[in-house]
């Protein structure tokens, strides 16, 4: 009887603070380090894209233009094959001159859809503290999409910005907007408005 008391007593001196470990617990809330990426909207490409790129290159200044003002990094990802180009340091491998990149925006070079695949995106992002995307850019049916699905492979949270994808089918790419996790420039700033510095 003694024992069963004990053990009585034990629980309901332990359940208080075993239920207050499982609230502290639960509020933790992990930090959004958020970055933008930017892929391929190089001269070489842009021709092949549907007609709606003059609005997707004016939303993907504007998505540029609140990174910068929340000190968010801009990351610019471009896109080469050692047999078709196009080469680096041409004319075609650069984006246009209208996009507001700075020469100090990490770059990163890929030779495949994914973004990730065999360059140093993730390693640039981990030490930047990143675990969130936001990606924009060509083609939204081919790298960027393959680039959400590659961050999501290493556990990132992406997001596409809507009307900030181009690709050579505009109802394809308002496709890829709808089955991908995406935000509008309007969430996209209010998100970084109310981000822990």
């Amino acid at each position: 009887m003694k024992k069963l008391i004990l053990m009585l007593l034990l629980v309901t001196v332990s359940f208080p603070l075993l239920s207050q470990e499982k609230k502290d617990e639960a509020q933790v809330i992990p930090e959004m380090k958020p970055a933008l990426v930017i892929i391929d909207i190089q001269n070489k490409f842009l021709p092949y894209m549907s007609s709606d790129q003059d609005k997707a290159l004016e939303m993907i200044n504007w998505a540029i233009y609140v990174a910068r003002e929340y000190k968010i990094p801009v990351i610019r990802v471009y896109h080469t094959d050692p047999n078709w180009g196009p080469k680096p340091d041409t004319e075609e491998f650069e984006f246009p001159e209208s996009i507001k990149i700075n020469d100090d925006d990490p770059k990163v070079i890929k030779n495949y859809g994914d973004g990730f695949k065999k360059t140093d995106l993730d390693k640039i992002l981990t030490e930047k503290g990143i675990n969130t995307l936001f990606l924009c850019g060509l083609s939204a049916t081919g790298c960027v999409l393959a680039t959400y699905h590659g961050a999501k492979n290493l556990e990132y949270d992406v997001f596409m910005l809507q009307d900030a994808i181009i690709s050579s089918d505009q109802q394809l790419t308002k496709a890829v907007e709808k089955i991908c996790e995406s935000v509008s420039l309007d969430t996209f700033n209010f998100m970084m408005k109310y981000l822990k510095r």
